[in-house]
């Protein structure tokens, strides 16, 4: 039946095709003239002819399920870099990662300049403690290269049973080759939230990433220090992100009025701001905030808000940019796949935006024992990123380059078992250095 309508399709488009020269000029002309838009009808018409066309003509047998599959997925990439299409696969892995304990790396991926990036690694996880560092390309993963690869595919190739091994090839800038780690998977659980002190005064707050109980777990740790407590340094690096409520929570638990992050999408229901409030406050002590490249998202919305609202000086490197809102969607009836579509993007008090432009730092200090800032990320245009990654893997593929362990140089943030900082440890961490030394300048100054 198919094969007769497109048959019918073809006839009648090949008599249009017929019309003599001048008659046909004419057409061209006027709808040049008039630039009218094809109907809904004639843009289903034309999807129709192209999956008929496939499922006739092409010269390998694809079933009509598979290429309307391949064209949804098609269709989720050409948006952005956040919706895509998730098979009964991917969505089941997407379900297990929400439950808060999986078999993984600890990584947190993401799409930049049209490729696989390491947003951020999770602290104590297999893939931090094997060198992985934020702003790392994905440029292989097992024997498999990244570059047509989705954010799912890749999530799915990499999470795996616990004690299983898996190498990835990573790009990093300044670094002459591809390196390749080798790491072995574990269970991945997250301590959201870290409490240290310096000289007793100073109350240091490491949030890892945005789960439910991070606002609950600040608020008991600030109020525990409460007396001694003088300043607060709020570190955000590497973290990815995560509850959108527990950001609000986060930045309430320092303002006590204004509109902390605002929601605006294509129609008016999607739509929706979020406010401080008075209640939710409980310190007015001085405060700085710690980010850099691997900062996304709800952390994002955290110490941009904060900046915006003059309540806190953000010390490190540019984010990394991600403010959009994604929302999961079940595509069948039995629900069993889905489409994960951004609906909207997030603004921050002052109206700006953090989508692909992230928070830029009020003071910005690299990392490390260098005063001079440079970014994490590989600084080359999206055209030219993809050229760049086709010679880097074939380097791996010429050089056969094995994989080995590789250990962190100075990436590493404090030991999470101590409570106290030294002095030690703020030599090793230049940024960290900076927070304390704006932040005794604040003390002082009230």
């Amino acid at each position: 039946m198919d094969r007769i309508i497109f048959l019918i399709l073809f006839i009648v488009f090949g008599f249009m095709f017929g019309i003599d020269q001048k008659s046909a000029s004419k057409v061209d002309n006027t709808v040049a003239e008039t630039k009218k838009e094809p109907t809904r009808l004639e843009s289903f018409a034309k999807l129709q002819t192209v999956i008929s066309a496939v499922e006739n003509y092409y010269v390998d047998d694809v079933k009509l399920d598979e290429i309307v599959n391949k064209a949804i997925a098609g269709l989720m990439s050409e948006l952005d870099a956040h919706s895509a299409y998730m098979n009964k696969k991917a969505y089941q892995e997407m379900q297990i990662s929400m439950d808060g304990e999986f078999g993984g790396l600890g990584i947190v991926i993401g799409m930049r300049d049209g490729a696989l990036t390491i947003i951020s690694p999770i602290d104590d996880t297999p893939a931090q403690k094997a060198g992985v560092q934020a702003g790392d390309i994905i440029l292989k993963i097992g024997d498999k290269s990244t570059l047509k690869m989705t954010i799912d595919e890749a999530v799915a190739l990499m999470r795996g049973a616990v004690g299983t091994p898996i190498d990835i090839t990573i790009v990093r800038k300044n670094e002459p080759t591809p390196i390749a780690i080798h790491i072995i998977r574990d269970m991945i659980k997250v301590k959201s939230v870290n409490t240290k002190t310096y000289n007793n005064d100073i109350l240091y707050l490491r949030i890892t990433q945005f789960d439910n109980n991070v606002a609950e777990l600040l608020s008991k740790a600030i109020l525990a220090h409460k007396k001694e407590t003088k300043g607060i340094i709020l570190d955000l690096r590497n973290n990815p992100g995560g509850s959108l409520e527990q950001s609000i929570k986060t930045v309430d638990l320092f303002v006590d009025k204004g509109v902390i992050v605002s929601q605006k999408g294509k129609t008016k229901s999607e739509d929706s701001s979020f406010s401080a409030t008075k209640q939710g406050t409980i310190t007015t002590v001085p405060l700085v905030v710690l980010v850099n490249g691997g900062s996304a998202s709800a952390s994002e919305i955290v110490s941009g808000a904060l900046q915006d609202f003059k309540r806190a000086i953000i010390v490190g490197e540019d984010t990394f940019g991600k403010g959009s809102v994604q929302m999961l969607m079940p595509i069948t009836l039995d629900k069993s796949e889905a489409i994960k579509l951004t609906i909207a993007k997030y603004y921050l008090p002052s109206g700006r935006t953090i989508q692909a432009v992230g928070v830029k730092p009020d003071i910005k200090v690299a990392f490390g024992k260098t005063v001079t800032a440079n970014s994490d990320r590989i600084t080359i245009k999206e055209k030219d990123l993809k050229k760049h990654l086709e010679l880097e893997l074939k380097k791996v593929d010429d050089n056969k380059t094995s994989a080995q362990e590789n250990t962190p140089e100075d990436e590493t943030m404090i030991d999470e078992k101590k409570t106290i900082i030294s002095d030690e440890d703020i030599l090793k961490d230049n940024q960290l250095k900076s927070a304390m030394d704006i932040l005794k300048s604040l003390i002082i100054l009230k």
